[in-house]
């Protein structure tokens, strides 16, 4: 809470005097956008703070730390000579970056020509494809346009998910995007759903359960600006995981299905949120 004494500091000093680190440290969270001031996710380090605002900075339903861990080595979920599936980490980028997804897998496997064959969001979890050679890239690639990929996730949306099973079809950015949906399990609060996607849109899954008025919790993007369950104030990533992938293997034929276990993280949400006895 920003005291009397305290008002017109920035975001960014405020943070560092209150959590005890650098500025530079402090602003990282800023740039994760996991910091809220009333409610409200604020990504301007510069951002002056009046008497009385409440400063949140958290990721977990436990855990206060704001940025994620860095990783050195990634769970490897399947592997062959063609292609391999990492269970990926919340907070790290896929590529285009110098610290990624794909610079970790390459230095823990010393196979320095691996690339992602598709692409999760940053605080997305679960399986991601990875091939291992260009030409094994550019079979899979044939695949995922011909959309012979079965991606399911698991998430927890906002309000109560009426319909046991649904499918939202509706154009993002002018093309055409699938997503099917099943309800788990739902109260007034929230709702635990299975998503399956056929389409690979950018941010397909939030932004059609968004369309739907039923937006992921912890969204600061495309979710409300105003959190009134004080419960969710504190989250500040989506939940969101991709929890199994089926394909046919372009190489050596038969089927490819891997799965990932939903993170200890995203079970501590739906015990708080009480949807934990969905399966």
């Amino acid at each position: 809470m920003v005291s009397k004494a305290e008002a017109g500091l920035s975001l960014q000093d405020f943070l560092a005097e209150h959590l005890g680190v650098s500025k530079r440290v402090a602003k990282q969270h800023i740039d994760a956008k996991v910091v809220r001031v009333k409610g409200q996710t604020i990504w301007i380090a510069r951002h002056p703070l009046k008497p009385g605002d409440a400063v949140s900075v958290a990721t977990s339903v436990k855990s206060p730390t704001a940025v994620s861990k860095r990783v050195a080595k990634l769970s490897i979920l399947y592997e062959d000579a063609d292609y391999l599936v990492v269970d990926k980490p919340r907070g790290i980028l896929v590529n285009a970056a110098d610290y990624s997804l794909e610079s970790i897998i390459r230095a823990q496997t010393g196979v320095a020509t691996i690339v992602a064959s598709h692409r999760l969001d940053r605080d997305t979890t679960g399986c991601l494809l990875m091939s291992k050679t260009p030409a094994a890239h550019d079979a899979i690639v044939d695949v995922f346009k011909r959309h012979r990929v079965a991606k399911t996730y698991r998430t927890v949306v906002y309000g109560r998910w009426d319909a046991r099973s649904t499918t939202i079809e509706l154009p993002i950015e002018g093309e055409r995007a699938l997503t099917h949906v099943h309800c788990l399990r739902a109260n007034h609060d929230c709702s635990y759903l299975v998503v399956r996607i056929e389409t690979g849109r950018t941010h397909q899954i939030r932004r059609h359960l968004a369309m739907a008025r039923h937006p992921v919790v912890g969204d600061t993007q495309y979710g409300p600006k105003v959190i009134e369950d004080a419960r969710l104030r504190s989250l500040t990533y989506p939940l969101l995981h991709a929890v199994e992938m089926e394909l046919e293997h372009p190489i050596r034929g038969g089927s490819l299905k891997v799965f990932s276990p939903v993170p200890q993280d995203f079970h501590r949400w739906l015990a708080a949120l009480k949807l934990e006895s969905a399966r």
